[in-house]
Order: structure tokens, then sequence, then C-alpha cells
């Protein structure tokens, strides 16, 4: 099991999205907590996070080690030609 931590810049986020999305998203990334072996994550190569969750219209862009078992959620954003 994981624990996940949300950093401030991905909690302010997740704070401006309407009620609903919010649920959604943190159901989502609950289910982290079964790292690595979760639907709808893939690996990012060649940027600032390790691994991306597909949450509808929104990623949950974050870093995880297998080590230390420690998720921690960077950043949440609407899926646009800017979010990778």
């Amino acid at each position: 099991m994981n624990f996940i931590k949300w950093t401030v810049k991905a909690a302010k986020q997740l704070r401006k999205l309407e009620t609903s999305s919010q649920y959604q998203i943190r159901d989502a990334v609950k289910l982290l907590e079964a790292m690595p072996a979760c639907r709808n994550v893939k690996a990012l190569t060649n940027h600032e996070y390790g691994y991306r969750l597909k949450v509808g219209n929104f990623r949950v862009l974050f870093d995880w080690s297998g080590e230390i078992r420690i998720v921690e959620i960077q950043e949440v954003r609407k899926r646009d030609e800017r979010t990778y």
C-alpha cells in the first residue's frame, strides 16, 4: 500500500474545480494506493513528472517511488494541447 501526498499546488488546483470533478479525481487518486497495479496510469518519458493518471478530461501528474511507497500528486490539469 502506498501513501498519497498532495502538493500545495495540486491541492489548490483541485479546489478550483467544480465539486463533481473534485470527487471524481479524489476517488481515482485514492486507487493509486495500489500502485503499480492501477488502471489509466501511464509512465511519462522526457517530462517533469514520472506518471500521469487519466480521469475523464483531467490529468493528474504525479511521481511515485516504488521503494519509499509514496505517491506524490504534483498537478491536476484539464487536458488540452499544453497538458504534456
